[in-house]
């Protein structure tokens, strides 16, 4: 068995999901991904193949699977696969990665919503395993806004709404500037509460919001680096949802993996 594998720096499957829909791709991406230096990655986005074949498959060229991307459908369906899928990876911590802005309206929506996610995180947790939620952007929506002052923003309430033990915050930085917010009060705001992030960059192209590589957007890394180390966080995942200027994902990854250890990351 490979040993144990400690690089502070992941790499999210969803930005490779077109390279990973069968056993003989994700071989041929595992060898990319260790070529560029990743030995860490996130599933997400992998095609129809059993949890321990997967992280077999992995492990064999040298990339450890450290973490996992979740529908909520699942976790209300299917806890019992979820757990089991999670001991096949060999991982200790799963994120509820999206749900439709349209799911949860209301202030009172987004403490349901935490009272439910800490129930399933309760029971992960008993396994061994943490539950995390990934924000996007509709998150940051107030609520209880009055004559256009105060309110608070549903992510906060969906955090407070449930015990830290048994939801983490898996703070996308990417979104958070995207809603225009500072990634590294925010950060800073969830201290002990952070042991993964997603790290993702944007700039404009033709007058719209376009996602980059790290280090190659709007995003002054160097104080959100710091702020989450400050606030204990363990793992830097990169993800991008679309790699559209550079034409290629393998080479933006490349990229954000060349800055992040140039930032001091290792």
């Amino acid at each position: 068995m490979a040993k144990k594998l400690t690089s502070q720096i992941a790499i999210q499957l969803y930005t490779l999901r077109d390279f990973v829909q069968t056993p003989k791709d994700v071989v041929k991406t595992m060898k990319r991904l260790r070529k560029i230096g990743y030995t860490r990655a996130q599933i997400s986005g992998v095609g129809p193949i059993d949890a321990a074949e997967l992280r077999k498959m992995m492990l064999g060229e040298g990339v450890e699977p450290m973490g996992a991307h979740v529908g909520l459908d699942k976790f209300h369906n299917e806890l019992k696969q979820v757990i089991a899928d999670c001991h096949g990876w060999g991982i200790a911590y799963v994120a509820m990665p999206w749900m439709s802005p349209d799911a949860v309206k209301t202030a009172a929506g987004w403490r349901k919503m935490g009272r439910e996610l800490a129930g399933y995180g309760k029971k992960l947790a008993a396994e061994g395993i943490t539950l995390q939620y990934h924000n996007h952007m509709f998150e940051f929506e107030k609520f209880g806004v009055r004559n256009g002052k105060g309110g608070e923003i549903g992510l906060d309430i969906l955090y407070r709404s449930a015990d830290p033990k048994y939801l983490q915050a898996e703070l996308d930085f990417g979104w958070v500037a995207r809603a225009g917010y500072e990634p590294a009060a925010w950060a800073k705001k969830y201290k002990g509460r952070l042991d993964q992030v997603h790290l993702k960059d944007w700039s404009v192209v033709n007058n719209q919001p376009t996602w980059r590589a790290i280090g190659e957007g709007a995003i002054d890394w160097l104080p959100v680096l710091k702020a989450c180390k400050a606030a204990g966080t363990k793992d830097y995942i990169i993800e991008q949802d679309s790699c559209t200027v550079s034409g290629d994902p393998f080479k933006s990854v490349q990229i954000s993996y060349e800055n992040l250890r140039k930032m001091g990351l290792k």
